[in-house]
């Protein structure tokens, strides 16, 4: 199957530039306290993030997570997750895009109240799909967006206003979850990004992901084509989160990689796993359900790294009469995801 078949149409979000937001990050620490709420974990999720600290028991579920696959490639080998690790023993169900935009995603297209309520129904199928997995809501905020205009910098990229990014963390707040703040980093860099989202990065319920398709290293415009990361993008961003926890003592964090075709991420067996960084490649195309199988099985199943994810697509999904792929049918996988997201 060639890239074009997988290439998602670029819907482009033609926002205001806002000045830039790194001066602003001392600032924002300080005013923590101004908005506890909106910063504090939410006490029911905390039963679910112990890590059973039985190396027994964790392999038993990895192997479970495998599914029965024969081939040596699934469970991969892999850091043993430290005591606070979401995985692999629940499973993440996440809410994907950006209050701005009606186009990329559940989260801009419906009514606040509507899609907290959308979201708890999706929880309550998987719930029911697999009662042995508890369900950790999410909250997953483009925090910064590919732009097709150059923007302040010239880096084709926009910072989402941290008002934005405190909302997600009340929404996520509100149903008991975690967030996820997302990167698109066009022209610009992780090694750029990822300091600005330091205030929010150093909280416990906030997790981190990034998309090879918006990062252009030969300098296209992003959508023109198809973008990528390298293992040493990657090993970048988990030994930086890495880094967070050890200097601000916090739990381990999740790293959400997007990918749905293999030039999308390059050199995954050079990708490090760490006990404080649980690595999702997550399998992000979209289509009827056996062009879905398919890119999973070459995008996920052929290049294992550690846990693996699957997007649905309202709209993308079933477009010409198709339909979206139920739980049940997404647990036959091999390997079964534990991060679920809808977009």
């Amino acid at each position: 199957m060639s890239n074009k078949t997988f290439l998602k149409s670029g819907v482009w979000v033609f926002l205001f530039c806002f000045s830039s937001i790194s001066s602003c990050i001392d600032q924002k620490k300080k005013d923590y306290n101004l908005s506890e709420s909106v910063f504090s974990k939410p006490d029911t999720l905390q039963d679910k993030t112990t890590f059973q600290n039985d190396t027994a028991l964790y392999h038993a579920r990895m192997h479970q997570l495998a599914n029965g696959d024969s081939s040596g490639r699934w469970p991969p080998d892999a850091a043993y997750p430290m005591e606070g690790s979401l995985l692999p023993f629940n499973r993440i169900v996440a809410f994907y895009g950006n209050f701005y935009s009606k186009k990329m995603g559940i989260l801009g297209e419906l009514p606040v109240e509507q899609m907290l309520h959308q979201l708890n129904e999706e929880i309550l199928k998987w719930t029911m799909a697999d009662t042995l997995s508890p369900v950790i809501p999410a909250i997953h905020y483009i925090a910064v967006t590919a732009q097709r205009n150059p923007g302040q910098g010239g880096k084709f990229r926009l910072r989402m206003p941290f008002a934005q990014i405190e909302k997600a963390i009340a929404l996520a707040k509100a149903v008991n979850g975690i967030v996820i703040l997302d990167i698109q980093v066009g022209l610009s860099t992780l090694q750029q990004e990822l300091p600005v989202l330091d205030p929010y990065l150093i909280l416990p319920q906030v997790h981190l992901g990034i998309d090879p398709e918006y990062s252009m290293k030969d300098g296209s415009l992003p959508g023109t084509s198809i973008g990528s990361f390298d293992a040493s993008d990657i090993n970048y961003a988990s030994a930086y989160l890495a880094q967070l926890i050890a200097k601000n003592n916090l739990p381990p964090k999740l790293l959400v990689v997007h990918r749905f075709t293999t030039g999308m991420v390059t050199g995954y067996d050079k990708i490090v796993t760490r006990p404080e960084v649980q690595l999702i490649i997550n399998m992000d195309g979209f289509g009827f359900p056996g062009l879905k199988k398919s890119t999973y099985s070459n995008s996920i199943f052929k290049e294992p790294v550690q846990f693996a994810g699957f997007k649905l697509f309202y709209k993308n999904d079933t477009l010409n009469g198709n339909r979206l792929m139920k739980p049940e049918e997404i647990l036959m996988l091999r390997p079964q995801p534990v991060y679920i997201q809808y977009q």
